[in-house]
């Protein structure tokens, strides 16, 4: 039997609820006047790239991370379905430096990815900016690594974000990603991915090599429900009612 392909480069279906009422939105405004959005304004580069889940590598998703720097071993991203105001929050990243990965348990490794041939393949980039200034930071990138998760299977075209949370992985190799997903990229955002990896071809990844535990460890991880006994605090005997 054929496998269905599930594969999302565009703004899914409409999310369900009413249109936001002109008061909700006055007590927006009125709260943006005087809150702090601190951690938000942090933010600071927009990257655009590809995700697949980490259990099944025909489920592909076009990722929209918005950054922002923690220090410099160490970058935050939400991540987007698009890059438009109605886009919906999927998941998060974090994306740390390789002295940073290598100081983590090694059953927590296989949860990370390599960003080297996302990098150089030219399958990562900045929407917007000239290719010359992103290779600025796009050096630092393919030598990192990431833990992505995504909450939000807009792949299959769920209109709210049901079931668990999915480990998810970025391509180590050619033929990983589809060519049409990769064509309606390309002409959405005015890219050539074959120019760009000719331009990075000069990069270089982990200055120790792509650790073997890293991207799985080679194998699918995907996120199972098992049932436990809750520790209750001792005034409340009962957890639930």
């Amino acid at each position: 039997m054929e496998k269905t392909v599930h594969i999302s480069t565009k703004n899914g279906p409409k999310v369900p609820g009413e249109p936001t009422k002109t008061g909700t939105s006055m007590v927006d405004t009125a709260a943006s006047a005087v809150q702090s959005f601190a951690p938000i304004n942090q933010i600071h580069q927009h990257l655009c790239a590809f995700h697949f889940y980490a259990y099944d590598m025909t489920r592909q998703v076009e990722a929209h991370h918005f950054c922002g720097h923690i220090n410099e071993d160490m970058r935050q991203c939400l991540i987007y379905d698009g890059p438009d105001a109605n886009a919906r929050l999927i998941g998060l990243e974090y994306i740390v430096t390789e002295k940073l990965f290598m100081t983590l348990p090694d059953d927590e490794k296989k949860l990370w990815h390599t960003h080297e041939w996302e990098v150089k393949g030219g399958f990562l980039f900045m929407p917007g900016v000239p290719e010359a200034i992103q290779r600025q930071d796009l050096e630092k990138v393919a030598k990192t690594y990431g833990k992505v998760y995504h909450f939000w299977q807009v792949d299959k075209g769920h209109d709210l974000p049901i079931g668990l949370p999915n480990i998810m992985m970025a391509v180590t190799r050619d033929g990983q990603l589809y060519p049409e997903m990769i064509k309606e990229t390309e002409k959405h955002f005015g890219v050539s991915m074959e120019k760009e990896r000719e331009s990075r071809a000069y990069m270089k990844g982990p200055d120790h090599g792509i650790h073997p535990l890293a991207n799985g460890g080679g194998k699918g991880l995907k996120l199972e429900v098992r049932e436990v006994d809750i520790k209750p605090v001792e005034s409340v005997p009962r957890v639930f009612v």
